[in-house]
């Protein structure tokens, strides 16, 4: 399938992207520039295109991410340390995130010939992003099926819907994935925090999937506390 990805330069969508690359015709990349404090992802997006050959389309949407406020990553709210399946996380939803990001690159896609978009909501999203899980997924297929009715038929391809991020780690080191030239953090320093969610779970894939991890971290070893509490509360 002609493809474009939605890549943020994160770890699961770069994979997403070296898996489609090599599977299918990948069209692009586009990355969102929203508000969010973490924006250096998008240098790592735009990495990942030049390595692949294809086309990088950087959508600035900041304006209305200003709109979107009370989330971590886009407001002056810090950055909640824990497992990603901790209540604190939900600080962290930009409402409506994946549904804005979606439709504009589903636009794109139809205007450039594509048959899918791409995007790496894996099983680890479902603590807490609504919008990452497997009903808002099929949700959007139908809505877009009748958005694009006439004009166009486009897929959205989500391979990891169900998988965990152990699983999309084992993907990537399958596809020679540069892991160290893609960005998870949320707090959006000069190295990866090592406390964040979204550092805990990537510390934790690589662990539990057996592979080295080339990323360096300001605190490497709080990864395993923040399991066991997440563990001893019964939320995992």
């Amino acid at each position: 399938m002609k493809t474009i990805v939605v890549c943020s330069g994160g770890l699961d969508s770069v994979t997403l992207a070296h898996k489609v690359a090599a599977e299918n015709q990948l069209l692009g990349l586009v990355s969102f520039l929203y508000g969010q404090r973490h924006k250096k992802e998008i240098d790592f997006a735009e990495l990942s295109a030049d390595r692949l050959g294809v086309p990088f389309l950087p959508i600035d949407i900041s304006p209305l991410g200003a709109l979107l406020g009370g989330s971590a990553l886009t407001d002056e709210i810090a950055v909640p340390d824990g497992h990603y399946a901790e209540e604190s996380m939900k600080l962290t939803i930009v409402p409506n995130r994946n549904a804005i990001m979606l439709a504009i690159a589903y636009g794109i896609a139809a205007a450039r010939g594509a048959e899918a978009v791409a995007t790496a909501v894996h099983g680890g999203d479902h603590f807490i992003y609504p919008d990452c899980r497997p009903g808002f997924i099929q949700a959007f297929q139908t809505m877009q099926d009748l958005a694009l009715e006439g004009l166009a038929q486009i897929k959205l391809y989500t391979p990891f819907i169900t998988a965990t991020k152990a699983d999309i780690v084992t993907t990537g080191a399958r596809l020679a994935v540069p892991f160290d030239k893609t960005w998870s953090c949320y707090k959006g320093g000069e190295t990866h925090c090592g406390r964040c969610g979204t550092c805990v779970e990537r510390i934790e894939a690589f662990a539990l999937a057996g592979v080295a991890d080339p990323t360096k971290y300001q605190d490497g070893l709080y990864w395993r506390q923040a399991v066991v509490r997440a563990k001893t509360s019964g939320v995992l």
